[in-house]
């Protein structure tokens, strides 16, 4: 997280509406401490930022809640496809649910820029410093979205295994992206990121001919690190899976509608 790893100015974070034809630059409200020379008071300041995160993320999740909107937190390592995922996600689910778009990323608008094209309105985060979106930025960007009832809203978190698995946004489902590119020994490697997972999807799968990867042995990884996490195969760029992805995306936003997570 921020104080052991470092990261973030807070001046530095950039909110972008591209629906709109302006920007909006503002402080996320948080401090991220550098000083670390009081080693003995690392965990209970950690333990402060996660604490106020949370507040913020409970926030979230009621808003969201009282809307009708199922949250979907992609999380992943930089180049997994997330955003060529989104792209394919948008064409495949066309008008059976209304989809809106947080893109996060350290700097520029290209993955925004690309989610626009589909139609769809998105909000462009820039960290700046940052490896991750945090609860507060979620809420400043959900304020830059007219979210309608019962619709979609995906979060395309900043690329890193990491940081991004400790941060609840208030979210109603965390998906994991992982592509057969990066091997097998990822779920092992950054263990509680594959914890939190409701679903890992293992994309590139067109490229496993080209590839040496396990496909047996990362799912019985998963399994063992996440026993209650479903996971499905698929291809951005060719497609494959993309129903049975987003089949799963409705039955999960069905049962979210019914019981919402307040």
């Amino acid at each position: 997280m921020c104080t052991t790893c470092g990261c973030g100015d807070p001046a530095g974070t950039r909110y972008t509406a591209l629906r709109h034809d302006h920007s909006h630059d503002h402080s996320h409200g948080h401090h991220h401490p550098h000083d670390r020379g009081a080693g003995a008071r690392t965990v209970p300041l950690e333990e402060r930022v996660l604490a106020r995160n949370d507040q913020l993320a409970a926030a979230n999740r009621r808003l969201l809640a009282e809307r009708g909107v199922h949250a979907v937190n992609l999380m992943s390592s930089p180049g997994s496809g997330k955003t060529t995922l989104l792209e394919r996600t948008i064409r495949e689910l066309g008008d059976s649910v209304p989809v809106a778009v947080v893109e996060g990323d350290q700097e520029t608008l290209l993955d925004a820029e690309r989610i626009r094209a589909t139609g769809r309105p998105v909000v462009q985060i820039n960290t700046g410093e940052g490896c991750h979106l945090d609860a507060a930025m979620l809420e400043r960007g959900l304020r830059e979205l007219d979210l309608a009832p019962r619709s979609l809203v995906f979060v395309e978190n900043v690329g890193n295994l990491v940081c991004p698995a400790l941060f609840d946004l208030g979210e109603s489902t965390r998906v994991v992206v992982m592509s057969v590119t990066e091997g097998e020994d990822k779920p092992l490697k950054y263990p509680h990121m594959f914890r939190t997972a409701d679903l890992v999807l293992l994309n590139k799968i067109d490229l496993l001919p080209h590839v040496e990867f396990d496909v047996a042995r990362c799912a019985q990884q998963i399994r063992r690190i996440n026993p209650g996490a479903d996971v499905l195969h698929v291809s951005a760029t060719r497609g494959a899976g993309l129903p049975e992805w987003c089949a799963w995306l409705r039955k999960r936003a069905i049962t979210i509608y019914c019981e919402p997570e307040i």
